[in-house]
């Protein structure tokens, strides 16, 4: 796993602790598992979508927003490592 996957990964789980509305631990769900069989609502994705972005001082494009990229740890990872290894994060304020 490279430094960005690791990075992303962490990101995404400590988000779903924080925002998720989850009935399990993010840090013991897999990472295929169903994010809204966990109880991920619409409402919680996005605050998870906003606390991320946040987080790893990126911007998710329009073209990844969808019921899809919140479905579970392993898409989220993936999407925000991509962000992060296009380059093309947001300035992070000082």
């Amino acid at each position: 796993m490279t430094d960005i996957n690791a990075r992303a990964t962490q990101a995404v789980r400590g988000v779903l602790a924080a925002h998720g509305t989850l009935h399990a631990d993010p840090w013991r769900i897999g990472t295929g598992d169903d994010l809204y069989a966990a109880g991920l609502t619409s409402m919680g994705s996005v605050h998870v979508l906003l606390a991320l972005e946040d987080a790893l001082g990126i911007e998710f494009p329009d073209r990844v927003l969808d019921r899809a990229l919140f479905s579970s740890i392993e898409s989220l990872t993936r999407a925000a490592a991509a962000c992060l290894h296009a380059g093309h994060p947001l300035p992070v304020s000082a």
